[in-house]
């Protein structure tokens, strides 16, 4: 796999914070496409983000953590759908290119486990995250691509 480092820029985001089984996570993704449909965030203009403060294969399910996230210019108000303001810290990041399914995406791991070790860099202070380059209902499985980001320092 190519890993580049790169300096991603501080992100502002609107979030759902899923808490529990990863299997039940599109549910938490539902509401969030909800508030994107109901509040006009294109994903054409705002990116679409997951950060994963836990590995799903070494985490209890009911332990698990993870926010779904889209870019936005401003705060977001109080809202029925949950979402909160969050930001994506700015920094120097490995990064990844997937393709494919996001059901499990291998890149993570070779980054965490094979990258890192061999690589002299050590991690920073926040969790793996992906952005999700292009979402919605008609891009296929084989067509999806994925960045995976591994903050170091």
């Amino acid at each position: 796999m190519h890993v580049e480092i790169i300096d991603f820029p501080e992100t502002l985001v609107a979030a759902i914070e899923h808490r529990g089984p990863p299997d039940v996570e599109h549910d938490s993704v539902r509401r969030l496409i909800a508030w994107r449909i109901e509040f006009g965030y294109s994903p054409e203009r705002h990116r679409t983000y997951g950060v994963h403060y836990d590995d799903p294969f070494n985490t209890k399910p009911e332990l698990y953590r993870a926010d779904f996230c889209i870019s936005v210019e401003h705060e977001v108000a109080v809202n029925a759908f949950g979402v909160v303001n969050k930001t994506i810290p700015g920094g120097r990041c490995a990064k990844v290119r997937h393709i494919g399914s996001r059901e499990n995406i291998n890149a993570a791991r070779y980054l965490c486990n094979t990258w890192l070790p061999a690589s002299g860099e050590a991690l920073r202070g926040f969790p793996l995250f992906f952005h999700y380059v292009n979402v919605g209902p008609s891009v296929l499985e084989p067509e999806m691509v994925t960045e995976v980001y591994l903050p170091i320092r």
